[in-house]
């Protein structure tokens, strides 16, 4: 997801982004511990996602 995506994104949207993110960072972790999963670099792009929507979020914070 680029930052430009995020940015233009409500704070509620942001909200539920983030959520949705860290469920499917959960769920990956699981299916990595099983040995299930498929592609192992989808866990770190997660992960990057997420931090950009922190990032953003704190960004706005400051700001306001």
């Amino acid at each position: 997801m680029r930052p430009t995506e995020i940015r233009n994104m409500s704070p509620d949207e942001l909200d539920q982004k983030e959520k949705d993110l860290r469920e499917e960072i959960f769920r990956l972790r699981l299916r990595g511990a099983t040995g299930e999963i498929e592609n192992k670099m989808r866990a770190r792009l997660v992960r990057r996602d997420l931090a950009r929507v922190l990032t953003i979020r704190q960004q706005r914070a400051g700001g306001a």
